[in-house]
């Protein structure tokens, strides 16, 4: 229940906070500039509750989530948006190019200013981050990869002839330092080959040489994101092993770490339920680090009907604190946001609109951030990806958009004279319109898609867990 209330908290705090930060600063600017202001409102359409301040401003809460703005009569006309205006922009005075560009631009530096305030706490608590994405070091090579229509295909990897402990150093010519940096980088990647198959260059480290490799990415996974199927080295430690359980009598104890199975070395746990799923018919040798000792330990064959040996232990997960720099934070994020972009309208791209997040997406964020073992370093962290991601989005040259006013004042300035009215009402009314559907296309094929898909998974698992635990308690009778 406290964790449901600490994520509503955090939605509010740091989603609305990041879109009444964005409005602030378009109202600050204008206020400044001298430009009339007669509406503050966080949302689009009909008003759920407002209250017109001494200042002349009518201050409100609007029924569209999607955003926020400023009513400027002087700048444009938002009828479309705003909903009407009592101020007619032909009784006050014009402004200048100069006081547009300020006021449209001051909205994405608020929140690039905020981003960088909050990175700057984040510097100093740290944003949590499980050890084994600190390496690129490659754990495990799936031998096959599961398509769109089933089938089973040898994993690019494996073609590639990738092997467990390679190391990857970079990817199509940048350099990556963690496995979040490969994942973006493949998944953003935009290679081809004559034939119109993907394509990406590696260059790995194994044993003490750099190698040239050259892999075939294929789409997979609900996201359809290019992967060549590989996993991240991962320490398998045991964290708690049920009292009574099979892995109890096996021999079990919290803290365990397996390090080889039958001598061979276990990179990551995939290697291990490897081995156990295709000798399960005799016993197995796992060799074990307890307390700086190295032990060994039998696994029995799998008798039929009977829980797994290993059922009832949790494996451990360690994290450490990453303290970056916030122009390092900032800078890595607006670099993958334009990688996305670029992927985005790229024929040779392999994202989709399906693959973004809309509001309930990122509400979604915020709320799996309250439900962590770190919620306010993870809310932390979002925040700032989500303030310098609107900053981008609203600077792009979109009518509706800040930058879209930008261009539409730029267009201004270069004719000489102002732009048809009904030529700007008509084109902001068309891509709003367009906005609008882009953001229902995003929330239907991709948040609510997301949801769908993860509520299955967590079916499934929670069956999984209470058959395991049934087995295991019929076997201890």
């Amino acid at each position: 229940m406290f964790s449901s209330i600490w994520s509503i908290f955090l939605i509010v705090l740091f989603f609305g906070g990041s879109i009444f930060v964005h409005e602030l600063g378009h109202f600050l600017a204008a206020r400044r500039r001298g430009v009339k202001v007669t509406r503050f409102s966080i949302g689009f359409g009909p008003a759920i509750w407002k209250w017109h301040g001494r200042d002349g401003v009518e201050y409100r809460l609007s029924w569209i989530p999607l955003g926020g703005y400023v009513a400027l009569p002087q700048l444009a006309d938002m009828a479309a948006i705003e909903g009407g205006s009592d101020v007619e922009a032909e009784k006050l005075p014009p402004i200048s190019y100069n006081t547009k560009f300020i006021v449209f631009v001051a909205g994405a530096a608020f929140n690039v200013i905020f981003a960088f305030a909050l990175a700057t706490i984040l510097w100093f608590a740290g944003r949590p981050a499980p050890e084994y994405l600190a390496t690129t070091r490659i754990g495990y090579v799936l031998p096959t990869l599961k398509m769109a229509d089933g089938a089973d295909v040898p994993s690019p990897a494996v073609v590639a002839g990738l092997k467990a402990n390679d190391i990857i150093r970079k990817v199509d010519g940048r350099a990556i330092e963690d496995w979040n940096q490969f994942k973006s980088a493949l998944v953003l990647g935009t290679g081809t080959q004559q034939d119109g198959k993907r394509l990406v260059h590696l260059t790995i480290e194994r044993d003490g040489q750099l190698l040239e490799v050259t892999a075939s990415p294929q789409k997979s996974g609900d996201e359809r994101f290019r992967t060549i199927g590989i996993s991240p080295a991962f320490a398998t430690i045991i964290d708690q092993v049920l009292p009574g359980s099979p892995s109890a009598a096996t021999g079990f104890l919290p803290k365990d770490q397996i390090v080889a199975v039958e001598g061979q070395p276990v990179a990551a746990p995939e290697i291990l339920f490897d081995y156990l799923r295709t000798h399960k018919d005799r016993p197995v040798r796992l060799t074990v680090m307890r307390q700086g000792q190295s032990i060994f330990i039998m696994v029995p064959p799998v008798a039929i009907g009977q829980p797994h040996p290993l059922s009832g232990l949790t494996q451990r997960i360690n994290y450490s604190l990453v303290k970056e720099t916030p122009w390092l934070q900032i800078g890595e994020i607006v670099d993958t946001t334009f990688r996305t972009l670029w992927s985005l309208v790229s024929p040779k791209g392999d994202l989709s609109f399906s693959n973004l997040s809309g509001p309930l997406g990122i509400g979604r964020g915020f709320w799996n951030a309250g439900q962590s073992d770190f919620p306010f370093r993870y809310a932390l962290w979002f925040a700032v990806l989500i303030n310098v991601n609107l900053a981008i989005f609203n600077l792009l040259p979109i009518p509706v958009l800040d930058g879209g006013h930008m261009l539409l004042a730029t267009i201004t300035k270069l004719r000489g004279r102002p732009l048809p009215a009904n030529f700007i009402l008509s084109t902001q009314s068309v891509f709003m319109v367009l906005l609008l559907m882009m953001v229902l296309y995003v929330t239907i094929f991709g948040d609510i898609r997301r949801l769908v898909s993860d509520f299955k998974a967590d079916t499934q698992a929670k069956e999984a867990a209470a058959a395991q635990q049934k087995k295991a308690a019929e076997a201890g009778k």
